[in-house]
């Protein structure tokens, strides 16, 4: 089979999906951030209720030792609405951050949820 057939072949029912990946740079000290990180929270907070955040957190240089950057994934129409979402986190508007976003399309993965109905919890694999 000639690569490109097996190429078509393993890729012919995978997602697709466009998301849009806004990487954040710290340009503020853990003191600085920690001024505006319930504004920032409540912001990230209400784009997820919303159903725009897909995931965010923080980026570490070490295990447990945050730098100020960040991952956020949106659920966005296009690159210029991202860029729109990412410039109004209060981190952003108040200089502490900046980003790039990329385009990102998810083709492989998987996403796993436990519901246990007899106690009501719920895991997250």
């Amino acid at each position: 089979m000639v690569a490109e057939d097996r190429i078509a072949q393993l890729t012919k029912g995978m997602l697709r999906r466009k998301l849009y990946v806004v990487l954040s740079k710290g340009a503020a000290t853990q003191a600085q951030l920690g001024e505006l990180l319930a504004e920032h929270l409540d912001y990230m907070i209400g784009l997820e209720k919303q159903g725009v955040l897909f995931a965010s957190g923080p980026l570490t240089a070490a295990p447990g030792q945050p730098l100020g950057d960040g991952l956020t994934i949106l659920r966005a129409t296009s690159e210029d609405e991202a860029r729109r979402i990412a410039s109004a986190d209060p981190f952003v508007i108040n200089k502490l951050r900046s980003f790039e976003v990329r385009e990102w399309t998810v083709m492989e993965g998987s996403f796993g949820v436990k519901l246990n109905f007899s106690d009501q919890t719920l895991e997250i694999a």
